[in-house]
This record gives structure tokens, sequence and C-alpha cells, in this order.
């Protein structure tokens, strides 16, 4: 289905959702099922080989089937760099799409939510192999999500393929390495082009950071390198700033310097370094611009005029839209309530674009 040339939407803040969820958000934890997919002889884009690489899973609703006995309402969801599949069940997100009435009502569809290669408790470096595990890339992790689908979940054909930030990328790389994988696909936040500019180097600093760390040993650290990772985490959270929405929560000097100490303090914890460089570098070999024309499934593609990470007025969205023959661009204007490149899990300002992504590829 054809979907227009070029089509920009600026967007304020999204209307109220018409049909409420009755469901609290905390209760999608506890209908979650999980698993494991153990993809055996993974072989990486490099050469590099494991015996087993396992890729956890999430999922939320039942699985139908037609006649045939292929699954007909899978949904995919991707998380960004550094994230899990659990991370779609905050409120700002679930709340707003998996419960009666709303789009992704898991009455009707089957939401897959995976750790992606290297996050959470999929394999990754911090499993034991640290430095030595393969230096996987995007292609290896959509790879990866492929193989749990099939393998592991029996799914071959998704209705709906959406992805934020990282997950947005690796959107962009599904809808060109397997073009009739999915009915439809949602990307958000991301651009469909080589990281390079000042997208490469504060990926690169954040990196330098950890390995310029004494206490990092070229990966053998006995304990987290606090330091490198203190750096790393103070460059990933510049990147992801949203300076309308910090200006009015944090109005003076002492609530922005509380804030970000905090936020800084709690991610620590939850951080490993060696996991996070290779987090950090799995986009070296992005690049789905020389193939944008062979996208055919029909794609909805939403970005924040506020995202740091990927900004407007490159002309590079303008183009890369001009060219995919059934995508269209959405840009959604920067407000106090828009959080920046954060915005993609905030689906209240992009929700209809979902709604209209669903019943144009029915």
């Amino acid at each position: 289905m054809r979907l227009g040339f070029l089509l920009i939407f600026v967007l304020a803040l999204a209307p109220a959702p018409a049909a409420a969820s009755a469901d609290a958000p905390a209760s999608y934890a506890e209908r979650l099922k999980e698993g494991d997919a153990i993809l055996h002889d993974f072989r990486f884009a490099d050469g590099e080989r494991l015996p087993e690489v396992r890729i956890h899973y999430a999922t939320l609703g039942t699985p139908r089937r037609d006649a045939a006995g292929a699954i007909v309402n899978a949904v995919m969801i991707l998380h960004g760099t550094g994230g899990t599949g659990r991370q779609f069940l905050a409120p700002q997100f679930a709340g707003e799409l998996f419960g009666p009435g709303q789009p992704l009502d898991i009455a009707r569809y089957y939401v897959i939510l995976p750790d992606g290669l290297g996050h959470g408790r999929s394999s990754k470096p911090s499993d034991g192999l640290r430095m030595r595990f393969p230096k996987y890339d995007y292609d290896d992790m959509v790879e990866a999500e492929r193989r749990m689908l099939v393998e592991g979940l029996g799914v071959t054909r998704l209705r709906l393929l959406m992805g934020t930030s990282m997950g947005c990328m690796h959107g962009f790389v599904w809808a060109e390495a397997h073009p009739d994988f999915a009915r439809a696909i949602l990307p958000l936040a991301c651009l469909p082009v080589a990281l390079a500019g000042h997208n490469r180097m504060w990926r690169e600093a954040a990196i330098e950071g950890i390995r310029q760390d004494p206490a990092w040993r070229g990966g053998d650290y006995a304990s987290e390198p606090l330091q490198g990772l203190r750096t790393a985490e103070t460059v990933l959270q510049i990147a992801g700033f949203a300076p309308l929405y910090l200006q009015k929560a944090y109005p003076t000097r002492d609530a922005a310097d509380a804030a970000i100490k905090e936020r800084i303090d709690r991610a620590l914890p939850t951080l490993d370094a060696n996991d996070l460089l290779y987090q950090l570098d799995a986009s070296r070999n992005y690049n789905p611009w020389p193939g944008l024309e062979r996208i055919t499934a029909p794609l909805i593609w939403v970005n924040s005029e506020d995202d740091f990470i990927n900004p407007p007025g490159y002309g590079i969205a303008e183009e890369a839209a001009r060219r995919m023959k059934t995508g269209r661009y959405v840009l959604i204007r920067a407000t106090s309530e828009t959080r920046g490149h954060g915005t993609h899990t905030w689906a209240k300002f992009w929700r209809q674009e979902l709604i209209d992504l669903l019943q144009r590829s029915d």
C-alpha cells in the first residue's frame, strides 16, 4: 500500500486517548510471559561464531493463527541502546497502547518484547567472555531477532514491527534486509544514515571515557571502573536531554544540580562497562541510506524536534522520505512536555500515527 511521497506533520501535545485503559500499567508485569530462544551455531557478520546465543523475550497476549497455522497478530517492539524489552511496561507506553480498545490491545495482539543481543538477559559480554565476546553489530542483532521469532516463537511474519532509538535503526535494517517480514513498520527516533558527526562523536566520547579509566584493565576488571562509567553515563544523560522540559521541571540551580546527580547515581549500579562499550559501538556499521528504495512495507517514521541525537535541520529526513515510496515522515514539535530523544517512549505524542499505520496496512 502506498503511503505517500513526503509528508511532515508538526505536532503539539497529543490529545487524550479516545479509549482509556481500565488496566493499571503495573498489571502488565503480572501477565508477562518470558522465555529464552537458544540459537545454535550463531555466525556473526564478521565470521566469528558462538555455539549458542541466548535471546531473552517477554510476551503479552496470545498468538492467533490463520487456517494454515501461521501466527497473524504478532507485534515486535525493539528497545534502545542499553535498554530491555521490559522498559515498555512503563505507564507512559503500556498505559497508552496495551489496554482494552487501545491501539495494541493485548486481547487482540501478540506483543513480543525481546532483549536485544548484548542487552538484558540475552547473551552479552558480561556473561563471561568479556571483551572476547564477538563484536556484534546491528546486522547481527537483527539476525538474532529474526531467528528468535522464527525458531523460538514460530513467527514467520509480523503484523507490526516498531522500535525506539536503536530499535528504530533496527527497523530500517529489517525493512531492507527482510522487506516482506513485517506488514508495517513504525521507527521512532532515528535517522536512516550512517552515524557520523556528533552522533558518532558522543558515542565515542562515552566509549573512551571507559577505556581511559585505568581500572577498566582492557575489560578484565575485578570491579566496575566507576570513574569511566560515570563519564560515559554523563555523556549519555546529556545526549538524552530535553531542554524545554528540563527548564520547566527544574527551574532553579539547586533543583537542576540535584536532578542530574540523582540520575547518574541511579544509573551507575545498573551498568557493566564491557556491555556498555559493545552496546554503544554496535552502531558502527549501520547505514541503510543506500538501500532506502528497497523498502516496500508501509512505514511511518517519527522523530521529535528537540532530539539532540537526531536533530531536524540536516535535510536527511526529508531526502530519505522522498526516496521511500511507502514511507511517511512525522516531526513532533518541541514543547515543554516533550522529552527530547526520549519522546519515543511517551506514546501520547505519536499514538495517532500508530493507529493510522495499522489502518492503512490492514
